[in-house]
């Protein structure tokens, strides 16, 4: 039998929450978590108070030594280096490690990145492989090196995106395999036999960190590629339309580039029980859920039970900024 291994993890994000949960419940023969660096305490809420995030509380809930350092200094690696572990792991960290830092664990350090590499390197796999209206996503476990997400990859789990799944959807779908996939590799790294393969670098794309300005909509473009961005970036940064001078959020859209129409972009088509329709560059749009500023979200029907958009009213374009590249983001786009 392998021997069990001491794990540090290093994580910020809920989306790591059911792999540690599987470790907790499954791994005893695999490994334990000895320690956990994340993220520290940021304002949130409407006082803006300091608060943990949600891997923070599951560490201190179950009495495991957190760290929460600013910088990964040489303070951060002494804390690494006491905790003797035999590997690290990474998943939505939110710092970039340095080389003493990767390799101060006996048998380095791994990353569980939400994408299927060298697809979508960066800050934001899941939000852009449903925006470039991608199938499949999935998750790799990989060494990390210096390069951004350029390491070498032991194994991959593929989930399906399916047509209305939005990112909230695709992360809970990721996290849940995360635990079955360490399961499978954790023994074999601890016996030396966990293979690692190296990336093909020819095929990388890289995505970035996302902001409130990548939620603006163009509607001279493909109604399924609007509709890919709206379900991609809910619900963060979440994407806006402008419809008779009232900025509304969209949590939900499909579209058909079928439906042939001779109206200007923007125009809305429809607004029914149905969805509120809205005249694309190729076919139509259909938003389906909506949101007004302080309010809450709803489906269309109800939103416009208590809000009517009349037809024919035009809905405000704005170019779309750029969210993958060929090369490592900052990324000179076109878009303002």
């Amino acid at each position: 039998m392998a021997e069990t291994l001491r794990i540090v993890f290093l994580g910020s994000d809920a989306i790591a929450l059911p792999g540690l949960d599987w470790l907790e419940r499954n791994g005893s023969d695999i490994g334990r978590i000895v320690g956990v660096f994340t993220q520290p305490d940021r304002a949130s809420g409407r006082g803006q108070r300091p608060a943990p995030n949600a891997v923070k509380q599951w560490a201190v809930h179950r009495s495991i030594p957190v760290f929460q350092p600013e910088r990964l200094d040489a303070e951060a690696r002494a804390q690494l280096q006491a905790l003797n572990a035999d590997v690290s792991l990474v998943m939505a960290y939110g710092h970039i490690l340095k080389d003493d830092f990767i390799t101060t664990p006996r048998l380095g350090t791994l990353n569980l990145h939400a994408s299927l590499l060298p697809r979508y390197r960066g800050a934001s796999p899941i939000q852009t492989a449903i925006s470039q209206g991608d199938k499949e996503t999935g998750i790799s476990l990989m060494r990390i090196v210096r390069a951004l997400d350029a390491g070498p990859v032991a194994r991959m789990t593929k989930v399906r995106i399916e047509e209305l799944d939005t990112a909230a959807e695709i992360e809970i779908k990721l996290a849940s395999v995360c635990g079955p996939l360490l399961g499978a590799s954790l023994p074999q790294l601890a016996d030396g036999t966990l293979e690692f393969v190296e990336q093909d670098h020819t095929a990388a794309s890289y995505c970035r960190r996302l902001a409130k300005a990548d939620g603006r909509l163009d509607f001279t473009r493909p109604g399924v590629e609007i509709a890919a961005r709206i379900r991609g970036l809910f619900p963060w940064p979440g994407c806006t339309v402008e419809i008779g001078g009232v900025i509304i959020k969209v949590g939900l859209a499909d579209a058909t580039r079928e439906t042939a129409h001779s109206m200007a972009p923007g125009t809305v088509l429809g607004a029914n029980e149905a969805g509120l329709c809205i005249a694309a560059g190729e076919g139509v749009v259909r938003l389906l859920k909506l949101q007004r500023p302080g309010g809450r979200m709803l489906s269309a029907g109800e939103f416009l039970r208590g809000f009517p958009i009349a037809v024919g009213l035009v809905a405000r374009s704005h170019p779309m900024p750029v969210l993958v590249a060929s090369r490592p983001f900052p990324f000179r786009s076109s878009a303002p």
